[in-house]
C-alpha cells in the first residue's frame, strides 16, 4: 500500500514523502520485530545487548563504552540495560580492576541458551523484507547507507545539525 493511503496524508515534496515512508516503515517492522521479542521477556535494547556481547565473546569481558558504540539506538542508557540483563541472570559484570568506574560484561550461560532459543525471533526478522528479493535488499542497503553517508559529511553525525 502506498504510504499516502496509509496514513492519508500529503507531503510537501518527494523528499518529505521519503523520509515519512522511511520513518514509517522502519516503526512498522521495529513493531513486529518487538513483539517476537516480547514473548522472551527481552526489549529490542536488551536483546542488541546481548547479540554484541554473544558477538563479541572472544574479547569479553567488555566495557560499557564498548558495547555502547556497537548499539542500533546511540540514546540507549547501556549500563540500565545491563543491570537489567543481570538481573535476569544473562549477563555478568565485574568492577574494572583498572577503573573501578568501569564495569566489565559477559554474557552468561544462560544468556546464550537464551539466544539460542530466540532462533525464531531472528528468522522472523528476516521475514519481515521477504517481500523484496535479494536483488532489492542489496539496492536498499546501498540506498540506506548512502543516506547516511550524506548525514554524517553534511551535519557531523547528527540528523538535524545539532
Amino acid at each position: 500500500m502506498k504510504i499516502e493511503d496509509e496514513i492519508k496524508g500529503r507531503f510537501r515534496n518527494e523528499y518529505h514523502k521519503g523520509l515519512i515512508n522511511l520513518t514509517y516503515t522502519a516503526k512498522q517492522l521495529s513493531y513486529e520485530f518487538y513483539q517476537s521479542l516480547k514473548k522472551h521477556g527481552l526489549t529490542e535494547q536488551q536483546y542488541n545487548v546481548l547479540r554484541i556481547l554473544r558477538g563479541f565473546r572472544s574479547e569479553a569481558p567488555l566495557s560499557i563504552g564498548f558495547i555502547k558504540e556497537r548499539m542500533l539506538d546511540k540514546d540507549s542508557d547501556v549500563s540500565r540495560i545491563v543491570d537489567r540483563l543481570f538481573e535476569k541472570g544473562l549477563v555478568s559484570r565485574k568492577e574494572n580492576p583498572a577503573d573501578r568506574r568501569q564495569k566489565s560484561v559477559e554474557i552468561t550461560a544462560q544468556g546464550l541458551e537464551l539466544l539460542d532459543k530466540m532462533y525464531s525471533c531472528e528468522m522472523k526478522a528476516d521475514t519481515l523484507l521477504g517481500n523484496l528479493t535479494i536483488e532489492e535488499v542489496n539496492i536498499l542497503n546501498q540506498l540506506l547507507d548512502k543516506i547516511r553517508e550524506k548525514k554524517n559529511k553534511a551535519h557531523g553525525g547528527s540528523a538535524f545539525g545539532r
